[in-house]
């Protein structure tokens, strides 16, 4: 005969873990923020974040969706406000984060106006992003990813701790520190030079057969791949290993750049 004894010790051992869990869920207080409007083809949305993801995908239709999740263990979701501004360059939505004692005051603004630090304020914006077609994604954050896929206008896309996956039918350019850059790119008519940098991970960078583009590949600690023919223009050597080439007969240019890394140059067909 086969008998179940309840174990108690087990028992209890499972309530602690579980009350637990709920106590340090219940630390993290969240809140949530929606927006949406129209928005231009050619218009740009400009996403600036400070802690937290950038998350961009097509939109259904014309209208423009940004959510955003605010969520913070020592400090309150609401001390962080989120501000729209529209205006003819398209919208400009920001993570405000209170005034630093002794500091100038946070603002959002476009260009050098912009102005933001956190100041031990540990709340953390998640954004996501639903971009209509034709319109261009200016994606900015501190600490988080950056990801945008299936777009078809132009992104740009920085972070500083964080990874960067980018996919548009358009062009797009990509800065991180501490982070790997993934960026497929579907126009081959690009109107000025590209760029894709990072300190800490590799690069992979496809872009259409047959562009034309002038290339610098360098990395420190790394290999160099690329699936088009070079017309080489520079060297590689130790202790750096540069690549400085055209393809394609030559145009803008196009920088790929790490220290601790790989880089693929790759051709989407």
């Amino acid at each position: 005969m086969l008998r179940w004894i309840p174990d108690f010790r087990m028992s209890q051992a499972i309530c602690v873990l579980v009350a637990i869990g709920s106590a340090v869920s219940s630390l993290e207080a969240q809140e949530t923020f929606s927006w949406s409007g129209a928005i231009q083809g050619g218009d740009v949305v400009t996403i600036r974040g400070l802690n937290g993801e950038i998350s961009a995908t097509a939109a259904d239709g014309g209208q423009l969706v940004v959510e955003a999740v605010k969520s913070g263990r020592r400090s309150q979701p609401e001390t962080v406000r989120i501000e729209v501004i529209e205006d003819a360059q398209g919208v400009l939505i920001c993570a405000v984060y209170p005034d630093a004692e002794g500091k100038d005051p946070n603002r959002c603004a476009r260009g050098d106006d912009y102005e933001m630090s956190v100041d031990r304020n540990d709340v953390r914006v998640d954004f996501q992003v639903r971009v209509p077609a034709g319109v261009g994604l200016d994606a900015r954050t501190v600490n988080g990813d950056v990801e945008a896929t299936g777009l078809t206008g132009r992104v740009k896309a920085l972070t500083v701790n964080g990874s960067i996956d980018v996919e548009t039918r358009a062009t797009a350019s990509a800065t991180t520190v501490n982070g790997s850059i993934d960026a497929a790119l579907g126009s081959s008519a690009w109107d000025g030079p590209l760029s894709f940098k990072t300190v800490n991970g590799g690069i992979t960078v496809s872009v259409p057969n047959g562009t034309a583009a002038d290339v610098v590949m360098e990395t420190l600690n790394g290999a160099l791949e690329s699936d088009f023919p070079f017309t080489v223009q520079g060297r590689m050597g130790f202790p750096h290993r540069k690549l400085e080439g055209i393809i394609g007969g030559g145009g803008e240019r196009l920088e790929l750049e790490t220290v601790n890394g790989s880089i693929r140059l790759l051709s989407s067909g």
